[in-house]
């Protein structure tokens, strides 16, 4: 086989397009992303994760809404702890 002959240059394309299959599936299973068509990369999708980031997105949103309730209920607290006394016997009574 000589090095100018084309069966030099099919055998390094040959190569070349096995090395690429071979890092692409290794790539592919162990889930890192994989590059596409367009020279961009495609991660391997995780129903699992998604559903966690759904789960995690809405306790998420209770406990802000709980902390806000909660920042009210104190906000309450600390102005009759500051009234006068007269004014604070007649809002704890209103709060009951």
């Amino acid at each position: 086989m000589s090095w100018g002959g084309p069966g030099f240059v099919i055998a390094i394309v040959a190569i070349s397009t096995f090395g690429w299959l071979a890092s692409t599936w290794i790539r592919a299973r162990h889930g890192y992303p994989v590059e596409n068509e367009w020279s961009g990369m495609s991660a391997k999708g995780d129903p699992a994760a998604d559903r966690r980031i759904e789960l995690l997105t809405g306790e998420n949103e209770r406990l802000t809404g709980q902390i806000g309730r909660l920042e009210e209920r104190i906000a309450v607290l600390e102005r009759i702890a500051t009234d006068p006394a007269t004014r604070t016997a007649r809002d704890i009574d209103a709060l009951r």
